[in-house]
């Protein structure tokens, strides 16, 4: 494959897979792939069946050797988790060694000691496919979006939870049915928790909000709610009402210009009217819609993860650097962490300030004048709200669906309370996120 940059590999799973098969075959691709070596490749298992053929001297089961081998000039990371990654990645930054990884969780949690290290050895680490799979979404947001002034940045950036919910709205399927097909194709872990629970989404959306407001974020304080506890139900009503039901993560400045600056962070299930941009991602895609000044609204759509789109990410980082190492501007280099250069403090606003409109379902008696009650409750706390309906009632009961305006969290909080104190509720059914 040539004699131009070596390459280590940590990790020949999917992605990794995906990563050796492009390196093995550059024919019809940009010249600069030619120019790749594949050195080292680090793996648990010397014995494991895998997807891509390769010459057996290259494999090691200690992914030291890999970031330690004098003739690897870049270092793919494609393990995952917090550690060992993060001190591989620290200890090939040491060695002078660029990094490219499609860790979200480590950049997440410790992007700024990552990027301290690799400015102080002068290398680079990119990260394009940490967040949105094949989508094109790091360097877009960095550079093409660098002259305005991000508002808000919204998307669904995990294509597990956006097949389980696709399937439960277009084929009526459970919550626990569409989970076991999506882990029998290999969308979701055999431990689902990352995905289903918001984890994942978190990450992703808080390198995305560093990328957008130049600054990092406290990853352990953006509030996090999985789709789990979604009931069918739900997803009825929602459609009824004309909205579709997402996993969304939201990143959002409060004012226009405050020092630090104060930024609203959230991952949620969330209902997205029928006609937002949003609305229409279904199966494993994924899209981010990005907010500013003078660009208006952009959005960036396309598979979200699996081994050719990540494959293809990771590849692009590596072209980056050897298309900078051929153009001998090494030297000249003034971010090498693209992901998280800080120009400005952020901090997250307090989750009781967070402003936003919900969607609420009540299982109540059905007796009259409780929907006025409740709007009262409301009322009394300064909730407008946007419509408030009975359905299914019967002798028994009813259920009231309620959807407010944007709102405080204190507010809502304070206002759900009462109402859940009312003698002829029952109980608090649902409670969503609403755009």
């Amino acid at each position: 494959m040539g004699s131009g940059l070596g390459i280590g590999l940590l990790g020949l799973g999917t992605v990794g897979g995906g990563v050796a098969s492009i390196l093995q075959n550059p024919n019809e691709r940009h010249p600069l792939v030619a120019d790749l070596r594949l050195i080292r490749v680090a793996v648990q298992d010397l014995k494991r069946p895998r997807s891509v053929e390769l010459p057996i001297e290259l494999f090691t089961t200690d992914p030291f050797k890999v970031v330690n081998d004098p003739t690897v000039d870049v270092v793919v990371e494609l393990i995952g988790g917090i550690e060992p990654a993060r001190s591989l990645i620290l200890q090939a930054i040491a060695k002078g060694k660029s990094i490219v990884t499609a860790n979200k969780a480590v950049i997440a949690r410790h992007g700024q000691e990552i990027a301290d290290a690799a400015a102080k050895a002068g290398v680079y680490v990119l990260i394009e496919a940490a967040v949105g799979g094949g989508i094109p979404i790091i360097e877009p947001l960095k550079q093409s979006l660098g002259g305005n002034r991000i508002n808000r940045v919204s998307g669904i950036i995990n294509g597990t939870t956006s097949y389980i919910l696709t399937r439960m709205v277009n084929e009526g399927a459970a919550y626990e049915s569409a989970l076991e097909d999506a882990q029998n194709l290999g969308y979701a872990e055999a431990n689902p928790a990352a995905d289903v629970d918001g984890i994942d989404a978190a990450d992703k959306i808080a390198i995305l909000a560093a990328l957008a407001f130049g600054g990092s974020v406290d990853r352990s304080n953006i509030p996090t709610t999985g789709i789990s506890h979604l009931k069918g139900r739900d997803m009825d009503c929602a459609s009824q009402l004309g909205y579709s039901v997402k996993l969304l993560a939201v990143a959002e400045r409060m004012k226009e210009s405050a020092e630090p600056l104060p930024l609203s962070l959230r991952v949620q299930p969330t209902l997205i009217p029928n006609d937002h941009p949003l609305a229409g991602v279904n199966g494993v895609n994924n899209a981010i819609l990005v907010e500013g000044d003078p660009i208006g609204q952009v959005m960036f759509y396309g598979p979200g993860a699996g081994a050719g789109p990540t494959a293809s990410a990771v590849v692009a980082d590596i072209l980056n650097i050897a298309g900078i190492r051929q153009a001998g501007k090494m030297e000249n280099r003034v971010d090498p962490l693209l992901a998280a250069s800080s120009w400005r403090n952020c901090v997250l606003v307090d989750q009781s300030k967070i402003r936003q409109c919900h969607y609420l379902r009540f299982c109540t008696q059905d007796t009259p004048g409780v929907i006025g009650r409740i709007g009262g409750c409301f009322g009394e706390q300064g909730v407008s709200i946007q419509s408030i309906i009975q359905l299914n009632a019967n002798k028994a009961n009813a259920e009231i669906v309620v959807i407010t305006h944007e709102v405080s969290q204190s507010k809502m909080e304070a206002a759900t309370k009462a109402i859940e104190a009312l003698p002829e509720v029952i109980n608090l059914a649902a409670h969503l996120g609403c755009l």
